[in-house]
């Protein structure tokens, strides 16, 4: 067993390492920052000690909170489960009772003998009654154990009785009990006594259901004083409150006029088995006083802040100390700074003109040392051999005090040779009598500061010749004068010198004060720039426009932004570059794309001309047949009136069938300039269908269209959508009937829907889906490319033509396969117009809208012939 002296060999072994690292780490600190430790080590001393003892206090005052709350709380539990014990007694005696009532064992003078023992046995019942289904009262006993018939009125007089159609708490208990068949509680209420009560109804169940409710009426106040123990409301307060939070009942009696301190303890606990919303709560207080009141908590406060206090005079009075000391020191270390780090070359001369002091930098720039230079006289050896006679000159002036206060720029020698170019000031030296000693001069190098001036020069005069170079014009504006700061060559050409060109191209009115005859005019206006800081405007940038001048009849793109000139004004740059051409480019292509629609629909035209023809020729045979019908008959003298009439309006609407058919066909193929106005897809969907329903029934296909109600309106050219549709509709046909498909699978769906996803926004989708074989994916991936057609008559048009139409909707369109498994069962094409979605009626879903959903209706289905 190791005895005392191992251990304390051990211990010191242990130590030593850190006795080693705290004596290493205190001899390392200057002596400053010693001094600071050991005033600061007992000031941080007394604060732990202070707050050790603030500590101390408040964990007792919580532990003894603690204690309270606990006892708090179990006498709470103890009172709340003798009234418990006591109502569950009651209630059980109560259903005896109720049971005897409803097997007819008792009659009301047997219930009233009973009755008068329950209540005389039980304080803090009030009255016993029986009352019927009705509300009517049998019998009833009050609390003293008599009969009492002026209890439970039916006047209404009596706030203890039920009363139908009423909301009273005895009511809703009497229709809970009725409805429960259990017993059940009501709310505390006043009764004619004013005395706070509530009451228990039993139910009465015989053999035809519901009969009455026997009714046992409880005190509150009664119940606290009978039934909480002695012990427990000696030691705390104990008080029932309702489900307001008002208190009904305590066991301390409150001072009149007076409102009881709430308690800082608390505890509550329902009151069972009634539950309904009766509290019980107990109340405590603390017995010590509180942490801040604590006499001896102040006594050690005060002495510690003494001594907090004393310390700390005692460091400000050492640090004071410090600080001189350590302004002595910074001074001299400053002085010696300047001069050894200073990058101005600084040369003292006498009245002599003898050198009487120089600097490290003076030095380092002639690269002669200080021994090499103090007590020479002119010429001075960094003086170059050819301009002896040119610094002879300068020195006497500044000998005699006519050196410019700008300096001098002279031309210096070093010690290997070299020279360079340096800036001298120079000023009297004058010591503390005011007596001028000698001169004090001041040197920079400006070579390398030449040098890039120089360069500066030169890249100024290169940005200016491209700039004159440029085909834009730019141009340079004073914001608040309106005067023109810079125009380049091609500025000049178009608008010459004037501001007024930079206004015209900027759609803005910059500088509107700039002349005397605009002064009223100016006071008028309100300035657009007051307030803004021009670092926020010259962030800021515009959006590139387009402008036509109509006086040199040509397009210009312009962009501008907001700079700040070299002299500090807020000034506006504006390029404007010459795109006439690209403008005449644009106009003759949209010529093209609107010479390409046109013959696109005519194609289409003659394609379905055989179609046309035989749809016209049905309307026109019937009109035949019914005027030959109608002369033969009127030859005959065998037609009366009512027949004719019959028979011409039959022949009208046979004409007005094929004066529609000519007259879409019209509307479709004429021409017209590209328009966008208000549509309702609803009619560019039944204008569309209409002409393709012509092709379809030649081709046995049959078309269902669904188009979603309320749907918003369009912004678009009815024509050129009716075109894309179609396009789309003629070849769905054209597949499914080259394909030779079974009746089964001759169908095309038109579907017109409102969507929104994140990347497109709201849009109404169109969608053209048939039955067909479908394309090959090598084909889907080439179908827009121009002149490319799957049709051995194919232009290959149409497919791009559609795509150049939707996409100048800012829409998009897309087609795919339809697949069951592996095999393909059809083809859909579907194309996308942007809308407002949040026009739509609000009852309409945000999503899509089903053909079979609430909003969708058929608008034309046209069968198989």
């Amino acid at each position: 067993m190791p005895n005392a002296f191992d251990l304390k060999s051990a211990k010191r072994r242990l130590l030593l390492p850190l006795q080693r690292l705290a004596s290493g780490w205190w001899r390392r600190q200057s002596p400053a920052r010693q001094d600071r430790f050991a005033t600061l080590g007992p000031l941080v001393s007394v604060l732990l000690f202070l707050t050790a003892i603030i500590l101390a206090f408040w964990y007792l005052r919580n532990e003894e909170i603690e204690r309270e709350s606990e006892a708090v709380k179990r006498d709470t539990e103890i009172a709340q489960q003798q009234i418990r014990l006591r109502l569950i007694e009651n209630q059980e005696q109560l259903m005896r009772i109720a049971r005897e009532i409803v097997t007819r064992a008792v009659d009301t003078h047997d219930f009233s003998a009973q009755a008068k023992g329950f209540a005389r046995e039980r304080p803090e019942v009030t009255h016993v009654t029986w009352i019927n289904a009705r509300r009517e009262s049998r019998a009833s006993v009050s609390g003293a154990g008599f009969q009492d018939d002026s209890l439970m009125s039916g006047d209404g007089s009596d706030p203890s009785m039920p009363v139908s159609n009423q909301s009273n708490p005895p009511e809703l208990a009497f229709q809970n009990a009725k409805e429960r068949r259990q017993p059940s509680y009501s709310q505390v209420f006043t009764d004619y006594n004013g005395t706070s009560v509530f009451q228990v109804h039993v139910p009465l169940i015989d053999r035809s259901g519901f009969s009455g409710a026997l009714i046992a009426e409880y005190s509150v106040e009664a119940l606290l004083r009978y039934y909480v123990p002695t012990e427990v409301s000696a030691r705390h307060s104990m008080a029932v409150l309702d489900a307001s939070d008002n208190v009904v009942a305590s066991s301390v009696t409150q001072m009149p006029g007076r409102s009881n301190k709430r308690a800082s303890i608390l505890h509550e606990a329902p009151l069972a088995p009634a539950m309904n919303g009766l509290v019980l709560r107990g109340e405590g207080y603390r017995t010590s006083i509180g942490l801040i009141s604590n006499t001896l908590f102040w006594m050690v406060v005060a002495l510690s802040t003494l001594t907090v206090w004393m310390l700390l005079g005692t460091w400000r009075h050492m640090r004071r100390r410090l600080q001189i000391q350590t302004a002595l020191t910074s001074e001299t270390n400053f002085r010696r700074a300047m001069e050894n780090s200073m990058l101005t070359g600084m040369r003292a001369l006498d009245l002599e003109s003898r050198i009487s002091y120089v600097n490290p930098a003076f030095c380092a720039m002639t690269g002669f040392s200080e021994a090499e230079l103090i007590g020479r006289k002119p010429p001075f050896p960094f003086w170059p051999p050819d301009r002896l006679e040119e610094n002879a000159r300068l020195l006497q002036q500044e000998i005699h005090g006519r050196s410019p206060s700008g300096g001098v720029e002279v031309k210096m020698l070093r010690k290997d040779g070299s020279t360079f170019d340096g800036r001298m000031y120079v000023s009297p030296l004058v010591d503390t009598k005011g007596k001028q000693t000698g001169w004090m001069t001041s040197m920079t190098n400006i070579t390398e500061a030449k040098r890039v001036r120089d360069q500066l020069s030169a890249s100024h005069e290169r940005f200016t010749t491209v700039l004159e170079g440029l085909d834009a014009a730019v141009s340079v504006l004073s914001v608040q004068q309106g005067e023109l700061l810079f125009a380049n060559r091609s500025y000049r050409l178009w608008f010459g010198a004037d501001p007024a060109g930079h206004a015209l191209l900027s759609g803005s009115q910059l500088g509107r004060g700039g002349g005397p005859n605009q002064l009223d005019e100016a006071d008028e206006e309100v300035d657009d720039y007051s307030g803004l800081p021009a670092q926020h405007l010259t962030e800021a940038g515009a959006d590139p426009r387009e402008v036509f001048v109509e006086s040199l009849e040509m397009w210009f793109d312009v962009r501008t932004r907001y700079l700040q000139w070299t002299d500090g004004r807020l000034a506006q740059m504006l390029i404007a570059t010459d795109i006439t051409a690209r403008r005449r480019a644009e106009e003759q292509a949209s010529l093209q794309a609107e010479k390409a629609q046109m013959t696109s629909r005519l194609m289409t035209m003659g394609e379905m001309a055989s179609s046309v023809a035989h749809e016209l020729n049905q309307p026109l045979t019937a009109i035949t047949n019914y005027c030959n019908g109608m002369v033969s008959r009127v030859r005959n003298d065998a037609i009366q009136k009512d027949d004719l009439l019959a028979a011409l309006e039959k022949t009208a609407k046979q004409a007005q069938r094929a004066g529609q058919i000519i007259h879409r066909i019209r509307n479709f193929v004429k021409r017209s300039e590209p328009k966008r106005e208000a549509a309702q897809a609803h009619d560019i969907v039944e204008d569309a269908v209409e002409l393709a329903g012509i092709e379809l029934r030649r081709r046995n296909v049959a078309i269902h269209t669904y188009v979603a109600q309320r749907l918003p309106q369009l912004m678009v050219d009815p024509i050129l959508i009716e075109q894309v549709l179609m396009n789309l509709l003629k070849n769905a046909a054209e597949a499914i009937d080259n394909a030779g498909l079974p009746p089964s699978r001759r169908h095309i769906e038109l579907r017109v829907i409102p969507k929104h996803t994140p990347e497109l926004g709201g849009h109404i989708d169109f969608s053209v889906t048939d039955m067909g074989p479908g394309m090959p994916e090598e084909v889907i991936s080439r179908m827009y490319e121009a002149f490319f057609s799957t049709k051995s008559d194919g232009l290959g048009i149409g497919l791009g033509l559609c795509r150049s139409i939707v996409e100048s909707h800012k829409g998009r369109i897309r087609a795919e396969n339809l697949y069951n498994g592996a095999a393909i069962v059809g083809c859909r094409f579907a194309f996308s117009i942007p809308v407002d979605i949040s026009r739509l009626d609000p009852a309409l879903p945000s999503g899509t809208a089903g053909p079979s959903g609430p909003t969708a209706t058929a608008v034309n289905q046209i069968s198989t012939p």
